[in-house]
């Protein structure tokens, strides 16, 4: 299961997307700007305020990090 918590105007989180739909991954996207709770569930399982944050069969990425993602996912 690959959720990703994102904003609307945030470039990493698109070029995220983008990265995961390449390589025919399914996600759920979760945009923190619409929904409080999520945003207080990202912080809390990231420690970080920033998008994208990645959660990866409950692996944490902060970031758009290919080689995270790809080792995550075992690409």
């Amino acid at each position: 299961m690959v959720t990703i918590y994102t904003t609307s105007v945030c470039p990493y989180c698109h070029m995220a997307k983008e990265y995961l739909e390449k390589n025919n991954i399914k996600f759920k996207e979760v945009n923190v700007e619409e929904d409080e709770a999520a945003a207080r569930e990202m912080i809390q399982k990231s420690h970080q305020m920033g998008v994208p944050v990645l959660d990866i069969n409950n692996t944490i990425i902060v970031g758009f990090d290919k080689s995270g993602i790809d080792k995550a996912l075992g690409l």
